[in-house]
């Protein structure tokens, strides 16, 4: 029997990232070395002393039962120091901090409190598909803000139409950014800020690539600026920080109003994150920095030896201050997709193409550095034998 999708389901861009995991599952099922460049996750394992707790936690039988919606209060509370110590901004754990099944639930269920039907979402281009896709499943619309290098990859808010801007509600920023590694300063943020209170625009501040900074560089919260309080929402992640993408865990924070809102929203469709698995969170938080000094250092070195074997080759790449990953110009005549494609068939190396984040991505693709220098190095060497 054939049931038809509904609207919405259809309307949904396609998520390239599926078809990419099929060529990359073929490829290894015909015996080839794949070496794989295209996925955000990290190679390294979870820190010990965090598997301990949850291990602990998990065999106690009062964790076995449903969580509480709002998240434990001792997982709020040392989010709330962690946020101290990190950017020096005080939150009440009570009222504007919300644990999230992985920061990209929280994301894609945000849309739904606040758009009604027509209402828009400033969306940037290239993005993380959820932006997209939460508005759509939400009922509202998408209105793209081109992410060009010509201006550093930051959204021109002066090139929104006023049809738009009367109609939006909800404003996503993403810095350090996924998938350009681009960043931005307190300077955009602020005047991101001043427009949204002018617009009356809710800004969803994604910041799940704060702590994975190099050559010095720390990025900024949203909230650490005057006025920021008034229309921001920020959303972290233990994914990339921690090594505990699988773990599925991170929190929303900010504005209680938006916070509140996000609750109600979360309480009719989840029943909280496993309590263990938040015992294991206030682990990983209440751990020292040292975990995340030796992350930074590592993807530094990593970052360091593509960039310098990808100018060797002539290729037009980003050298990133923050996240694990390489921006690149697709060289020559292909699009993201037939290039991408090539260094699977050719190099036996898994790129992403850009355009799976938009259509502004398109002419470049994504490498992230998840894979060891050796693993690195002979993808160098693997691309210096390919002629696009």
């Amino acid at each position: 029997m054939n049931f038809g999708l509904s609207k919405k389901l259809q309307s949904l861009p396609p998520y390239l990232f599926l078809e990419i995991d099929k060529a990359k599952r073929k490829a290894r099922a015909q015996g080839r070395d794949i070496i794989d460049l295209g996925i955000g996750d990290p190679d390294q394992p979870t820190p010990k002393h965090i598997i301990d707790i949850l291990y602990k936690a998990s065999l106690d039988p009062v964790n076995h039962r449903y969580a509480l919606d709002q998240g434990m209060p001792v997982l709020r509370r040392s989010i709330s120091h962690w946020y101290n110590k990190i950017f020096n901004v005080s939150l009440n754990p009570e009222r504007e901090i919300l644990p999230l099944i992985g920061s990209k639930e929280g994301i894609a269920h945000f849309p739904l409190a606040f758009l009604n039907q027509g209402d828009y979402s400033l969306v940037p281009d290239p993005c993380y598909p959820p932006y997209k896709g939460g508005t759509i499943l939400a009922g509202g619309k998408v209105h793209l803000m081109p992410l060009l290098s010509s201006n550093e990859f930051l959204p021109d808010f002066k090139k929104i139409p006023k049809g738009i801007l009367r109609k939006a509600k909800i404003m996503f920023l993403n810095y350090p950014n996924n998938p350009t590694g681009a960043t931005a300063g307190k300077d955009f943020f602020r005047d991101a800020i001043n427009f949204a209170r002018r617009h009356k625009i809710i800004i969803v501040s994604d910041l799940a690539y704060s702590q994975m900074s190099y050559d010095g560089y720390r990025p900024p919260s949203m909230l650490e600026l005057k006025g920021a309080r008034d229309t921001v929402i920020e959303f972290h992640s233990l994914s990339k920080t921690y090594n505990m993408t699988g773990w599925r865990v991170g929190w929303a924070c900010g504005n209680e109003n938006l916070v509140s809102a996000l609750a109600k929203v979360k309480s009719n469709v989840d029943s909280g994150i496993f309590s263990a698995i938040q015992l294991a969170a206030v682990a990983a938080l209440e751990g020292g920095f040292g975990h995340m000094q030796d992350m930074c250092s590592l993807y530094q070195e990593r970052r360091d030896l593509l960039f310098k074997g990808l100018n060797s080759l002539g290729w037009q790449a980003n050298n990133p201050k923050a996240t694990f990953y390489v921006w690149i110009k697709v060289p020559g005549k292909y699009d993201s997709i037939k290039f991408a494609g090539l260094i699977l068939d050719k190099a036996d190396i898994v790129v992403t193409p850009g355009v799976g984040f938009g259509k502004y991505g398109e002419g470049y693709i994504r490498m992230a550095l998840t894979v060891s220098k050796e693993r690195i190095k002979e993808a160098v060497v693997r691309l210096r034998g390919l002629s696009p």
